[in-house]
């Protein structure tokens, strides 16, 4: 039976998908996009994997971090990600799993932010409501490329196909989920679009999980980007600090206070580590 509304589950969404396609008006990135896009992109060698039924959101994050060279699989992510009694995988688990997987997660909610992000090489996780208004069918799909010229989106949707389609349809389906999207990425890398308060959110939402190793890499990382700002060495320093490592701490809170010697919250932690060590 589970198999039985599976089937009739796909075959309504390919119904409304093609009344979609009948009714949408081309998709005109001149008057709809703030940034200069190029015709086309893609990120290559993103897998496709063959979703269990009511995994898309599992599916999703697994295609991405298997992209990024994770062995995680669908099952994997929802053992943290799965709601049984809703059927499916709530946004705030989407974010809340790919971080306790220690993956860098933040939210995009535009076209800019999504092709943006296609354009300098990473998938996006995208929400979408394949059917109405009364009768929805909700879907996580993973958008790896367009094609201005062809009208075309590429999406991994948790078949053993790619899924093609049009950008006014896709941008309809979208539009229903209020334009949630999702750039999951290992620590060490970082998304093109969210701005650096989105970031270092994510990394400070990586140690309330206790994903301190992701975290600290993350701070690295984000120093690198932007080396003036004095939030990152604190963040560093205090990521170490809760793994233990006080010299590695130290030497970060030194750096965020060399940048900016008036933050009391550098100079009360930097004592309070300089305190531990001397004793």
């Amino acid at each position: 039976m589970r198999a039985l509304n599976v089937l009739l589950k796909r075959f309504v969404c390919l119904l409304m998908l093609s009344w979609l396609a009948a009714c949408a008006q081309p998709f005109d990135p001149d008057t709809r996009l703030s940034i200069d896009a190029p015709t086309r992109a893609s990120v290559p060698d993103v897998p496709l994997i063959q979703q269990e039924a009511f995994y898309c959101g599992p599916t999703s994050i697994a295609m991405v971090m298997q992209w990024a060279g994770s062995d995680v699989t669908q099952d994997d992510v929802a053992a943290l990600a799965f709601s049984p009694g809703a059927g499916g995988t709530y946004l705030a688990d989407m974010i809340g799993s790919s971080r306790r997987l220690g993956q860098l997660a933040v939210k995009i909610n535009d076209f800019d932010q999504l092709l943006a992000e296609v354009t300098g090489g990473h998938p996006v996780i995208v929400f979408q409501n394949l059917g109405l208004g009364v009768l929805p069918a909700w879907h996580y799909g993973v958008v790896t490329g367009y094609d201005f010229e062809k009208d075309e989106v590429y999406l991994n949707s948790g078949q053993l196909d790619q899924m093609v389609m049009a950008f006014a349809v896709f941008e309809r389906t979208w539009r229903r989920g209020d334009y949630w999207g999702l750039v999951v990425l290992p620590p060490d890398q970082l998304p093109v679009s969210p701005s650096e308060a989105d970031i270092l959110s994510a990394a400070a939402a990586l140690e309330r999980v206790e994903q301190y190793q992701a975290a600290a890499t993350l701070y690295e990382t984000g120093a690198a980007r932007w080396p003036e700002s004095w939030l990152w060495q604190f963040g560093l320093g205090n990521a170490r600090y809760a793994m233990g490592d006080l010299r590695g701490a130290r030497r970060a809170l030194r750096r965020a206070r060399a940048l900016d010697p008036s933050i009391p919250e550098v100079r009360a932690n930097l004592a309070f580590v300089d305190g531990e060590l001397a004793g």
